[in-house]
């Protein structure tokens, strides 16, 4: 007996020892185990210091928001701004016992544990038991692959996690971290990108939803799976009902609602600033790198006004499609084989990127002289009568047209697939459309503190991200003129000293034996002319006279003074616009011109924020003591006083000199060749351009308070016709956008700065004249360079001479003087070189 307890003894003693000591070396090998599991894991520093990567989002002038930058589309919100509902279907829906646990729930461990196995061994994906903390972080490791070793680490990681955060703090990370699907990391960002609503506008059917994704984003898609995506968002309603959260009633309330999602940034808002916001994208990318942009958070608040970009798109692509149809018919997009399914075929076109949501793709049925009849992709048919078709001559080179369309099946067949558009009347019918080749941009801006308030850049950011407003360096044509008669009267000339306007001739250098200028209407000139007269007709020939008497040293001074050029080459076809500059950089000399001469450098950033709302960058840097909310500044009816700005801009234009270029401007469009914009009623001023064979046009105008420049070119330069110049190009769109834009401004004059005298003078002699005389204007001058009657300030130069009238033999203007303010345009560069 005593042997056998011996033996009993000696082999527990045994056991003891074998199990103590493999217990040691199951410890050591798990310690060994957990410290190579978490050797690359983030420490308890890189936790605290954490911050998830944010959206950067772009801000129109107005607040709206008009376009996001991120690679996680995230908007970060801090607990303390998260509605407790949406914490608490969270909660319900993924870890109701989140509030008792240390960052582990052992109980779901084990019972997920034990399912685990049972899949692994069926070769299914294992169960998971993460708790809200353990998909926090999840989003720390590299690899997300669903095994033992990464669902070890994840406690690891979700223990460090409570050590270092509270509760709060983990739910903040977790509802601002989560994928959500839908581009969406975070459920703020989950309710923009789902329903277009902050999480405080949600619905509680609405927040169930969101809180039903964490599971799969994929299998609940409100759309393509929106039954199961109902299901799931009901049960989350139930599991807040059965948790206390709601009540049983609400529960049953909200289970009724029809999920309904949104799509966020489409429609014609956002269309229309596509060209916008691009060069936004573009400019903070430059300034902060692209971790920054994409992932740093960054509030981008714009100048851009939504309301203004809409009616400059609107009006650039109107105008751009009438001037494709005055040139013709290029054919259908595509043809129909002959033994193809019709509709099948239809269906298979791509529609064309670019083109209004009216224009549809219509297959041509039948053809007869006096109608084409189709078929659209729904199956609906239509119809174009001949009158709608009479534009649609053949379009031959050099812009020429083909033969004059008497029936309709001279410009369509059987079988065409082409683009139709439902007229605006009640007929029913339809319209003929084709996409533009011509192609140009369109800038608005605030002349006093260069904040753009609209740019498009082509017509379709589809077809082509080219901007042709900051990128198309051209030719700039007449438009130019008014800087070289500005630099004229800085050296004392004013705006009724006269020059001639007669045949000139001068060596052309190297390329051309002459240079030989011409106005727009070849071979007619108007004798003496008023510098005023000078640019309301637009005149070539004396803008070139003008330049050789004053030399070329003053154009190119003022022409790279107003940021017009960087520099600018000391011959006489650059008085004319021979030099190529961008809309952008003319925007900013004509705004100068109306700011009274003070430089103006658009600006499409008015500020950019961190991601704690520090700013970082602000357009305008002056000082502002006085903008602080101080008593001392109210006046005794309680308004406040408002405070003064330091003006730090320098003067790159003389303030008189600026002004008579505005009232000169101003008379273009009353007598000159912008006689086209008189029907708006509205005080205008502005300036046509147009470069050798109407390969550019463009149109430079302004009000008071609102700069607008267009151009209008082929992208490869051709020219676009016969009489297509400014005023009949490039006017028009801007007359479009300033019916919109002016629609309710009141009609204030221009300003009318200090140290200016004004005169009455006949608009077409310089003459001094009475006030109720036909023809008579004010006319300003510096005080002192007024006219007389005995002189009038006459400046005249013929080969280096100053001649007088009676040497010339001439009196007045040839003919009897002005053209036709009607004209088509102004401007016509002759040898440019």
């Amino acid at each position: 007996m005593a042997t056998k307890v011996r033996t009993i003894l000696k082999w527990t003693g045994r056991l003891f020892v074998l199990g103590l000591v493999s217990f040691v070396v199951l410890v050591i090998a798990v310690g060994i185990y957990l410290i190579r599991l978490s050797a690359d894991l983030p420490d308890l520093e890189s936790l605290a210091r954490y911050e998830p990567p944010v959206m950067s989002r772009v801000h129109a002038g107005d607040g709206k928001v008009v376009a996001e930058y991120a690679r996680q589309h995230r908007v970060f919100v801090p607990i303390a701004a998260i509605p407790p509902r949406v914490i608490n279907a969270f909660i319900s829906a993924e870890d109701k016992t989140f509030y008792e646990h240390s960052g582990v729930d052992w109980k779901g461990v084990v019972r997920a544990g034990l399912a685990s196995i049972r899949n692994k061994i069926q070769g299914k994906r294992l169960e998971g038991a993460s708790t809200l903390t353990q998909q926090v972080a999840e989003n720390f490791l590299v690899d997300t692959e669903q095994n033992f070793s990464q669902k070890f680490r994840k406690m690891i990681i979700a223990s460090r996690i409570e050590k270092v955060f509270t509760k709060d703090e983990i739910l903040e990370l977790y509802l601002n971290e989560i994928y959500l699907g839908n581009r969406a990391y975070g459920a703020a960002a989950a309710a923009l990108n789902y329903f277009g609503k902050s999480l405080n506008d949600l619905s509680l059917s609405e927040t169930a939803f969101l809180a039903a994704l964490p599971k799969g984003p994929a299998n609940y898609h409100p759309i393509r799976r929106k039954e199961r995506a109902t299901s799931r968002r009901n049960w989350v309603l139930g599991r807040m009902a059965a948790n206390g959260y709601i009540t049983e009633q609400a529960a049953t309330e909200a289970q009724k609602d029809e999920l309904v999602s949104v799509e966020r940034l489409t429609g014609e808002r956002y269309v229309a600033a596509a060209y916008f916001v691009e060069a936004i994208r573009r400019q903070v990318f430059a300034l902060y790198g692209e971790d920054q942009l994409y992932d740093g958070g960054l509030s981008i608040r714009t100048t851009l006004d939504t309301q203004m970009q809409q009616w400059a798109r609107t009006a650039l692509r109107q105008s751009l499609e009438e001037y494709d149809r005055r040139h013709g018919w290029r054919g259908s997009v595509q043809k129909k084989p002959p033994e193809a399914d019709a509709a099948t075929v239809l269906e298979n076109t791509k529609r064309p990127a670019g083109i209004d949501e009216s224009w549809e793709l219509a297959l041509v049925t039948a053809v007869t002289t006096e109608k084409a009849e189709f078929v659209l992709v729904d199956g609906n048919v239509g119809e174009i009568l001949l009158p709608e078709l009479e534009w649609a001559r053949k379009q031959l080179p050099l812009a020429k047209l083909g033969a004059v369309i008497t029936a309709a099946n001279e410009v369509l067949v059987k079988d065409d697939i082409v683009l139709v558009e439902p007229l605006s009347d009640e007929s029913g019918g339809y319209g003929l459309r084709q996409i533009p080749q011509v192609n140009g941009a369109i800038m608005a801006m605030d002349p006093h503190t260069g904040r753009v308030l609209a740019m498009v850049g082509g017509y379709s950011h589809q077809r082509s991200e080219f901007n042709r407003a900051m990128q198309a360096r051209r030719q700039v044509g007449s438009a130019f003129k008014p800087f070289v008669y500005a630099a004229a009267m800085e050296l004392d000339y004013t705006p009724v000293s006269l020059i001639l306007d007669a045949p000139f001739i001068a060596d052309g250098g190297a390329q051309t034996r002459f240079y030989k200028p011409q106005n727009y209407e070849s071979g007619r000139f108007y004798g003496l002319s008023t510098l005023r007269l000078g640019i309301e007709q637009s005149r070539n020939v004396m803008t070139v006279r003008l330049a050789q008497e004053m030399g070329m040293r003053p154009v190119t001074d003022i022409g790279v003074r107003m940021g017009i050029y960087d520099e600018l080459a000391p011959v006489l076809a650059m008085s004319l616009g021979a030099g190529e500059t961008t809309l952008w950089r003319l925007m900013g000399a004509y705004a100068s011109m109306v700011n009274s001469g003070k430089l103006v450098e658009p600006t499409i950033l008015d500020r950019v924020q961190d991601r704690t709302g520090l700013t970082i960058l602000k357009h305008d840097k002056r000082d502002c003591p006085g903008c602080m909310l101080d008593p001392d500044l109210s006046r005794t009816d309680g308004s406040l006083i408002e405070p003064e700005l330091p003006e730090a801009r320098p003067q790159v234009l003389d303030t008189v000199v600026a002004y008579q270029m505005v009232s000169i401007l101003e008379g273009a469009i009353q007598r000159g060749t912008g006689v086209r914009l008189r029907s708006l009623g509205k005080t205008l001023g502005g300036k046509t351009g147009t470069t050798n064979d109407m390969k550019d046009a463009w149109f430079m105008g302004f009000s008071p308070d609102l700069v607008v420049g267009v151009y209008v070119g082929f992208d490869t330069p051709s020219t676009m016709g016969e009489g297509e110049a400014g005023s009949r190009v490039a006017l028009p769109v801007f007359k479009r956008f300033m019916a919109k834009a002016l629609t309710g401004v009141s009609n204030a004059p221009f300003r009318i700065p200090d140290g200016v005298s004004l005169v009455w003078v006949n608009a077409k002699t310089g003459e001094i004249s009475r006030p109720d005389a036909p023809g008579a204007i004010l006319e300003a001058f510096r005080p002192g360079t007024e006219p007389n009657q005995a002189d009038r300030g006459i400046r005249l130069t013929i080969g280096g001479r100053n001649p007088g009238l009676n040497q010339l033999g001439l009196r007045g203007e040839e003919e009897d003087g002005e053209p036709d303010p009607e004209l088509e345009d102004e401007d016509l560069l002759d040898g440019v070189y």
